[in-house]
């Protein structure tokens, strides 16, 4: 089966030209069992004073509490996806509508852009993660812990 097209799970844009993309561009270790279920993605990031591209890879339980965070996100509040293993980004809430996006990357980059989204971006940053998963779903249980085996439901 051919592997879907990058999709964009975060795109955070402004009239500005302020920009951060979460860019999906495959999985990271196809049908090998203890990688197949993680997402390689592109952070891509650029401003006035900055234009950048750092790798990030999210597993399933990245994508389950970037929903979580992303569904109790409001005026004062901050979602984040990775972190644990390297790259983190955070998106800060403001109560004008101004987002604060920390992205960091220990060993390269630490820096803060500023993004007012029009519209209903946190609708569509659902649908954005919701389409993510259709376009490679979870195909791999942990049957104990460090033991794996393919979900029954994998399409082959």
């Amino acid at each position: 089966m051919a592997e879907p097209a990058s999709m964009d799970l975060i795109h955070l844009f402004d009239p500005d030209g302020n920009r951060c993309v979460v860019r999906i561009t495959g999985r990271f270790r196809p049908g090998i069992l203890t990688g197949h279920d993680i997402l390689r993605a592109d952070v891509l990031a650029s401003a006035s004073f900055v234009d950048a591209r750092l790798d990030l890879h999210l597993s399933q339980r990245d994508l389950d509490s970037w929903e979580q965070q992303l569904s109790g996100l409001g005026p004062g509040r901050t979602a984040g996806v990775g972190g644990d293993r390297g790259l983190s980004l955070d998106i800060h809430a403001h109560e004008d509508g101004l987002l604060s996006i920390q992205i960091s990357d220990p060993d390269r980059l630490t820096t803060v852009l500023g993004v007012r989204p029009r519209g209903d971006w946190i609708a569509e940053h659902r649908e954005r993660l919701e389409q993510v998963r259709l376009a490679w779903p979870r195909e791999v249980v942990e049957t104990a812990p460090g033991a794996y085996e393919w979900s029954p439901d994998r399409a082959r």
